[in-house]
């Protein structure tokens, strides 16, 4: 120890473990993302990246902050993606937080009060904030500032204290839950959908590039023909596929092994579930395929409803292995064929 300070050394003939010199690894991240950083990595959306490409050259252009958006669509899609995109492009601060979070509107000021002028406020679920939370938004949207509300009754005294020009980024999975005045404050509204099999053929590659993981065109392929045209999903697969790959093969991913890493996880050749076969096969065989209500389903599931809405019902749709009609759920003929056709 020398005026005070402390070193560190860990070489060969020193028990220390520790060191003041940055090593190599020090800077290495511990967890390799697979998101992209920049509009021009981001694969598909086409309509929603130009959107917003224009958006922030726009408002850059006049020196002025993004309007407030909103994203909605099925889980997986890149909402959370889009918004860590949207900061680096500007080069602005992100907060993260979610919903079911924000159980106070003191949580809520807390966070507002420490955003800079352009940084990004994200929300995730934002359907589901509680409403006394959500009033707290409606100034802080429109006019920038909050207002705080000191003692009770005839000594009550309200004080508005002003906020940065923040860019508040929402995202849900079920828009309609949002209530009137809080979707209308948001200026630009975009609606996510399914990827297409080639998109998430490039987003496989991306990924397996990243992992350092070698996989082929068919491999590759058959992956994003089971992703339920959801990048989260790809990438998900992708990680067990090559594990099963690493311990059982030489690691290189194929087709071939891609149908029995896949099998092992119970998902078929149309990338349903275990949990979208057993709800499929519940309206078939409790209630003759239907119609009938999605509490009832969920009921002899013993699933919670909205994990059936949100995270199931979307792509049963989008392939229509379900139809939602006024009076509930029913399966077309094609569901039939295609379960009859996983027993023989």
């Amino acid at each position: 120890m020398d005026d005070g300070i402390i070193s560190f050394s860990s070489d060969q003939n020193n028990n220390n473990i520790s060191s003041a010199k940055q090593l190599p690894q020090d800077r290495e991240s511990e967890i390799v993302s697979l998101r992209p950083e920049s509009f021009k990595e981001y694969v598909g959306q086409k309509d929603t990246v130009e959107t917003l490409t224009i958006a922030i050259k726009a408002a850059n252009m006049r020196n002025e902050p993004l309007e407030h958006i909103l994203l909605h669509g099925p889980p997986g899609l890149g909402k959370t993606t889009i918004s860590h995109i949207i900061a680096n492009e500007i080069d602005k601060g992100l907060t993260i937080t979610s919903g079911p979070a924000l159980e106070k509107g003191g949580d809520l000021i807390g966070m507002l009060t420490s955003l800079g002028d352009g940084d990004i406020f994200f929300i995730d679920e934002i359907h589901r904030m509680p409403k006394i939370v959500e009033e707290f938004l409606y100034s802080a949207m429109e006019d920038y500032a909050v207002d705080f509300v000191f003692d009770k009754g005839i000594h009550a005294r309200s004080y508005r204290y002003k906020l940065k020009q923040f860019v508040l980024i929402g995202a849900t999975t079920r828009v309609g839950l949002l209530s009137s005045p809080l979707r209308d404050r948001f200026g630009i509204f975009r609606t996510l959908d399914f990827y297409s099999v080639q998109e998430l053929i490039i987003i496989v590659k991306r990924s397996a590039l990243i992992l350092k993981v070698e996989i082929d065109d068919k491999g590759a392929k058959e992956l994003a023909k089971r992703s339920r045209g959801t990048p989260r999903i790809a990438n998900r697969l992708l990680k067990r596929v090559r594990d099963y790959s690493q311990v059982k093969f030489d690691g290189k991913i194929t087709q071939a092994i891609v149908d029995a890493a896949l099998a092992l996880e119970g998902i078929d050749r149309a990338g349903l579930t275990v949990l979208d076969r057993n709800y499929l096969r519940t309206i078939i065989e409790f209630y003759k395929g239907g119609p009938v209500g999605i509490e009832a389903i969920s009921a002899t599931l013993q699933e919670e409803t909205d994990t059936l809405v949100d995270v199931v019902e979307p792509y049963l749709l989008k392939i229509g292995m379900v139809i939602r009609t006024s009076s509930g759920r029913k399966v077309p003929v094609k569901t039939y064929e295609h379960l009859k056709t996983l027993e023989s």
